[in-house]
């Protein structure tokens, strides 16, 4: 199995392989370093942990992984709680992507999982035969008998399937989110997100002592513009009440822009080539599904290979693309539906802003609501 992209998806689908006896190989177009020094989401799923415990890499993930019974919404400084825990019999891990992917890594040598590192200009060849093959760098090659694209929106997997065979689905937002990262203990011990006038805002943490924040900023809105105590401030303001006065400031250990996308396409399979994480979806980070969505499409893609590999069964294969595409699109619709209640949309009005108050005031009189969106937010069953 030749695998592109040393990110979670990729790690973990290598991992399962390996776990099960086939031979699998990474191929990376960046260095370690650099793989392991990306800061991403943090909230786990089920999925997600129970694919590190069942791989048996759940060391630190146990020890220091952050279990969490629920959620709070925030409309204009009022709270509402959703106990996941009460609601589902299930929690969430905080458990930051950037330490999955340092453990996923650290433990492939043990496990004769082979990663290599700053393989430039990745190609894919013949995966409409039985013998695909990458190339890279100066004539470097590797046969398969499969390919799996697990190297996110700009890797050339998804481009390697036929443009005329390809439907694509995209929501691009007029805003992103400003984060900051800072080595100050989380102002409350759920993650919260918070609508507020000015706009979005959301308070997570990766650890009991490091603390990380979003708000909602403008399209194209310059980083330079926003100084650590802007921020602060800002945070502060629309997290309000209680909440906003507990924040505790510091320098940012990282502080950037990151645009919103709702992003899907159809299939993830062609040939002897599989999509897995974001080559083949996006999702906009509120309800932290990006992570955990890529988790899902490797425990079914696994699955499928290891039934040809041990039984010479085609069917899991045949069937991964509507299998997985079926709980993406659930994932887009939480995300979506999570992103238009909480944001303020520049197209919107007061009518706009009308719905996503009697929304919230639903959720916050309903159990049935906050059900619902307990559900989605541990991750809908596989």
């Amino acid at each position: 199995m030749a695998i592109i992209g040393c990110g979670p998806a990729g790690l973990l689908l290598g991992h399962l392989l390996r776990q099960a006896g086939i031979d699998a190989t990474i191929v990376e177009r960046s260095a370690r370093a650099k793989v392991e020094a990306r800061i991403r989401a943090g909230v786990l799923e089920r999925t997600t942990t129970d694919l590190l415990h069942r791989l048996g890499l759940d060391a630190r993930l146990n020890a220091e992984g952050m279990v969490h019974d629920g959620f709070l919404l925030v409309s204009d400084g009022v709270p509402i709680h959703v106990d996941i825990a009460a609601l589902t019999g299930l929690r969430v891990t905080v458990y930051g992507q950037t330490e999955v992917t340092r453990d996923l890594i650290a433990a492939a040598p043990e496990r004769g999982l082979p990663i290599v590192w700053e393989a430039p200009d990745v190609a894919i060849h013949d995966i409409e035969s039985d013998a695909p093959f990458l190339t890279w760098g100066e004539g470097e090659r590797l046969d398969a008998d499969f390919i799996a694209g697990c190297d996110g929106f700009h890797g050339p997997a998804r481009a390697a399937i036929p443009a005329a065979l390809q439907r694509c689905f995209e929501r691009v937002y007029p805003f992103g989110w400003l984060g900051i990262l800072a080595e100050v203990p989380p102002c409350h011990g759920e993650v919260i997100y918070a609508s507020h006038e000015r706009g979005f805002a959301l308070a997570s943490m990766r650890s009991p002592t490091r603390s990380r924040y979003y708000i909602q900023v403008p399209e194209g809105e310059p980083i330079a513009d926003w100084p650590d105590e802007r921020l602060w401030d800002e945070l502060a303001l629309r997290l309000g009440g209680e909440v906003g006065a507990r924040i505790v400031r510091g320098p940012a250990l990282e502080k950037s822009i990151a645009p919103l996308r709702s992003f899907v396409s159809e299939p993830m399979r062609h040939g002897r080539l599989f999509l897995a994480g974001d080559s083949a979806h996006i999702v906009p980070p509120t309800g932290a599904k990006g992570m955990n969505l890529a988790s899902s499409d490797v425990a079914y893609l696994s699955d499928a290979l290891i039934g040809w590999y041990a039984r010479g069964d085609g069917a899991g294969i045949e069937g991964y693309s509507d299998r997985a595409l079926a709980r993406v699109w659930k994932a887009e619709r939480f995300s979506w539906y999570l992103t238009k209640l909480m944001h303020r949309f520049p197209e919107d009005g007061p009518f706009e802003r009308r719905m996503q108050m009697a929304e919230l005031d639903y959720i916050a009189g309903s159990e049935a609501a906050r059900t619902t969106l307990a559900e989605n937010y541990v991750g809908l069953p596989l």
